[in-house]
């Protein structure tokens, strides 16, 4: 269940709200920016996310549609019909655990990693160009409260 917004703004101020209207946006654009790369090579922004998240958690074991259900923050029907739509681009591969036959285990194929590699290539460049600003941003809006915690 999600949290309920205070009432009363905490003393935030007018820099304080465009700071955090300045973060959203920040991110914003660089989601429009990574949707768009993906689409540049066929995928959705969450396919892309799905494969970074494999490909990242695939190094400390196996990964099920259960842990990228969660990594992605979405129902596990969900996901299921996300690496369904992967497997069948060539990108993922769902092989069967030999310790529980119901579970299975999803790593990325080789041209999976060939695609990923270019998108996340160009997803570094990117921030590389943006990361000073939004560093610049989070640090003025953790400011006032790390003061006050």
């Amino acid at each position: 269940m999600a949290k309920s917004v205070p009432r009363r703004p905490a003393g935030l101020t007018t820099a304080d709200y465009d700071r955090l209207a300045a973060f959203r946006y920040a991110l914003r654009r660089f989601l429009h920016f990574s949707d768009s790369a993906a689409t540049g090579v066929g995928l959705t922004g969450q396919q892309y996310q799905a494969m970074l998240a494999i490909r990242s958690m695939d190094a400390r074991g196996p990964v099920t549609i259960n842990d990228l259900a969660r990594q992605l923050l979405i129902r596990h029907n969900s996901a299921v019909g996300l690496v369904d739509r992967l497997v069948a681009q060539g990108l993922m591969i769902r092989e069967r655990m030999s310790e529980d036959r119901r579970k299975a285990r999803l790593r990325l194929s080789a041209k999976g990693e060939e695609v990923l590699g270019r998108l996340a290539s160009v997803h570094r460049l990117k921030l590389g160009r943006i990361g000073p600003d939004i560093n610049r941003i989070l640090v003025e809006l953790a400011g006032p409260w790390r003061r006050d915690r």
